[in-house]
């Protein structure tokens, strides 16, 4: 037995329905064709449980030919990028110290029963000299994980992400080369079943339009639409997202920075054995059949930054 789908609120089912073409009466039926394509597809090394399958169902809106690309693209990117997605130890020092620093927070009330999950993103408050960028973001990867297992509004509601510039220095865009641009839009964009529903930049510093072209560049259309530049006026950003869903520094009602912070940790935390689960999964190119998904022929490159790791 691997578990059994949660159930939705009414108004999720609903969305569901309209927008992602779920039949409920149905759902086993696919789940069961995924499983018995991952038993006969021995390149792949995954996860079965429903809880998890039905993610790339939603994602892909019900088409079995798209989720089986995404799940095999899931697993690939996982697979070449292990500075990013293996040794996820949330207790493990730097790690712990990223998570506390609380870069990126989804935050804790959406607008409406069915509505996306609100990510708060603040790259200026890590300390590039400090930390590595795939560092931080090997945390995001790890509150994405534990946000397509619990969070219905994340999968079927999509994300809205607000990219909060402050404090970012010409350090921190230096990180950013094209390459790991390149990772970052495909790791969201073609290896992710959740679906980005508008992203917002705040307090943008002048050097921001490069980084942010470059971006643009590796991304789709339909994301590319769904970019927005509000600068330093917060008025602006209100009017895409409420205001009273922002936490109190944001001149919001909801809870401080800190509080939602100490909520995530304890999850993450609360997830260390899955995490640790999750390095026996991947892609074993060797058995692929056809051409090999490497760093080369994802990404265009040699290899990985696991070679610049240092103690």
């Amino acid at each position: 037995m691997v578990g059994t789908v949660r159930a939705l609120s009414e108004p999720l089912a609903e969305k569901a329905r309209l927008e992602l073409n779920e039949q409920a009466d149905r759902i086993e039926e696919d789940l069961a064709a995924l499983r018995h394509w991952l038993a006969r597809t021995p390149h792949i090394r995954a996860r079965i449980d429903d809880q998890f399958l039905v993610t790339f169902l939603r994602g892909c809106k019900y088409s079995l030919e798209r989720a089986k690309e995404k799940i095999d693209m899931f697993y690939s990117v996982r697979t070449v990028l292990p500075e990013m997605m293996r040794n996820r130890d949330p207790l493990e020092p730097r790690t712990l110290e990223i998570i506390r620093l609380g870069v990126g927070l989804p935050l804790p009330q959406t607008d409406g029963p069915a509505a996306p999950r609100i990510v708060l993103v603040r790259p200026g408050i890590y300390d590039p000299h400090r930390y590595r960028i795939e560092e931080v973001i090997k945390v995001s990867t790890m509150l994405n994980d534990i946000m397509m297992l619990e969070d219905d509004n994340m999968v079927i509601g999509g994300q809205v992400g607000i990219l909060d510039m402050a404090n970012v220095t010409p350090a921190h865009f230096l990180q950013f080369t094209p390459t790991f641009v390149k990772k970052m839009t495909m790791m969201s964009q073609e290896a992710s079943p959740l679906r980005q529903k508008g992203f917002h930049y705040i307090n943008t510093p002048s050097s921001f339009e490069l980084v942010f072209n470059m971006f643009k560049s590796f991304m789709s259309e339909k994301n590319r639409s769904r970019l927005y530049v509000h600068g330093s006026n917060l008025e602006s950003l209100y009017e895409y997202v409420p205001k009273r869903l922002l936490p109190k520094e944001y001149g919001g009602e909801g809870s401080s920075l800190v509080d939602i912070g100490a909520v995530w940790e304890k999850k993450l935390v609360a997830y260390r054995q899955y995490f640790a689960e999750e390095d026996q999964y991947g892609t074993d190119e060797r058995k692929r059949v056809g051409r090999p998904k490497t760093a080369e022929t994802l990404f265009g490159m040699e290899g990985s930054f696991r070679q610049l790791e240092v103690d």
